[in-house]
């Protein structure tokens, strides 16, 4: 006998567990189907455990780098470092998170249901969307179901799946010398030598996460940039910064091959611009951060017939003003990053809200993809929101700019963090914000009042009138809109 439900949610990470949430607040008879951990990658492999693992670097660079600066002088060498008990952290806080969400589901009244879904149908006159629920079998990369243990039903079923990292062309990934974000969480010791392939978020953090703890980090970048989703002036000053704490950056650069030896790996690297240029470099541990794709592996039955499209499934939300995230089958929905980019688990969580508030007939204002805040939470962090200089050249919009250094700030300088700057990019002649960019401390803090700006269609102006406290790192911001109109004070 089949159960029924209202809505089945596949997935129990941030869209997922969000949206299932959401959906018993409303009233409707609620299942979530999830093959591994509460919580999904972000709270187990990915937003979560990697900010512990990120807050051990900053304090280890802290204490033994600056300490001396403090007048607390700190002897590397006889600081040992539990490798152990630093990963060890990481994958605790795990567990924490895992309890809290199996909390609220039992708050919210929602079924957990442990295993793999497979989706044999969508919503018909005759028949209500029905889901298969087996063993889980497969690895990470490679999750399929084992023999079926029970069948679902519902009148609508929302996919939260995620997404599971890109691996290069023709190089499978081993966990142990070419590895993902997902291994390099939890390798069992620190390597002497990595090669990072992607400088994106992903790959900028483990960089440095390791390179702070001593390894040789060397991260290879296709374009002529670091960071290339944000601002040139961003990517240049956070190029400078990672550069004086040991991270090698080989950018216009492309890997052509990787080759196992010994213990370690062999990366072939030749020039994007003349590939005559070519080099080889000897590592222990080659991480592949070059982005994502869906992840659906045996979710679907063969005649279910729903549409994907560049390793994701097709939904509504790129063609429609307010989408509903229908599929292509009826009844079915999807949200966050197995629909493609941004791939950011706040994204999907707002997705889901959404998602699942329309299936309801409620009004919502959904998600505003032109104001997502992106972070980088690196030592110094880097974020941003709206468009780069580059991107309003490329629109043809009239804008001005307002930069303004953190060298000269009173905050920055008192806690030793001077490195970074604060820049706007505002249209003329209204001075509304079109975007926003921060390299420093607490730049994943700072950007919210950014993210607020745009929403509210704030001014340049309107962040010069509001008063901002003293002394503070969020005074960066309104020295900054004064930069737009050329009437900065401490610069």
């Amino acid at each position: 006998m089949a159960t029924h439900y209202d809505l089945i949610v596949i997935g129990g990470g941030p869209g997922g567990y969000v949206g299932a949430i959401r959906a018993a607040q409303l009233g409707m008879k609620t299942a979530c189907i999830e093959r591994d951990k509460l919580g999904g990658v972000c709270l187990n492999w990915g937003c979560i455990p990697t900010k512990a693992l990120l807050h051990n670097a900053e304090l280890y660079m802290e204490a033994i780098r600056h300490g001396p600066e403090w007048g607390i002088d700190v002897d590397a060498a006889k600081v040992p470092v539990e490798w152990s008990k630093v990963i060890g952290r990481s994958r605790n806080i795990t567990g924490t998170l895992n309890n809290g969400v199996a909390f609220l589901f039992k708050k919210n009244k929602i079924d957990h249901v442990q295993g793999h879904a497979r989706i044999l149908s969508g919503k018909s006159a005759h028949a209500p969307c029905s889901v298969e629920v087996a063993e889980p079998a497969g690895d990470y990369y490679h999750g399929t179901g084992g023999p079926a243990k029970q069948t679902l039903t519902a009148d609508r079923i929302l996919i939260a799946t995620g997404a599971k990292p890109r691996q290069l062309p023709g190089v499978a990934f081993d966990g142990k010398t070419i590895v993902s974000s997902y291994d390099a969480m939890n390798l069992p010791a620190r390597p002497k030598s990595m090669v990072i392939v992607g400088s994106g978020a992903i790959g900028m953090e483990f960089a440095y996460f390791y390179n702070a703890f001593g390894t040789k980090v060397t991260v290879v970048e296709m374009l002529d940039r670091i960071l290339p989703l944000e601002d040139d002036e961003i990517s240049k000053v956070a190029a400078r910064a990672f550069g004086k704490q040991g991270i090698t950056f080989m950018t216009g650069k492309t890997v052509k091959s990787v080759a196992r030896k010994g213990t370690g790996a062999e990366v072939a690297i030749i020039d994007v611009a003349d590939e005559s240029k070519r080099e080889t470099l000897e590592t222990d541990v080659v991480l592949v951060a070059i982005g994502v794709q869906g992840r659906f592996d045996g979710l679907f039955d063969e005649k279910l017939g729903i549409a994907v499209e560049k390793g994701h499934i097709k939904t509504d939300y790129r063609a429609k003003k307010e989408p509903a995230y229908a599929t292509s089958v009826p009844g079915i929905y999807a949200v966050g990053d197995v629909i493609g980019p941004p791939w950011l688990a706040h994204v999907a969580s707002e997705e889901a809200v959404t998602c699942v508030e329309r299936m309801e007939g409620h009004h919502t204002l959904g998600v505003d993809y032109d104001s997502i805040p992106g972070c980088t939470y690196c030592n110094p962090q880097i974020a941003s929101v709206g468009m780069t200089e580059r991107d309003a050249k490329a629109k043809g919009i009239a804008y001005q700019v307002g930069t303004y250094q953190l060298k000269s700030h009173g905050k920055a300088i008192a806690v030793g963090a001077t490195e970074g700057l604060v820049k706007i990019v505002a249209s003329k002649p209204y001075g509304e914000i079109l975007g926003a960019h921060i390299i420093g401390e607490d730049a994943s803090e700072l950007i919210h009042e950014f993210c607020l700006a745009r929403r509210l269609e704030a001014t340049v102006e309107d962040i010069i009138s509001t008063l901002h406290a003293h002394p503070t790192m969020a005074e960066s911001i309104h020295e900054a809109a004064l930069a737009v109109e050329g009437r900065a004070i401490h610069a």
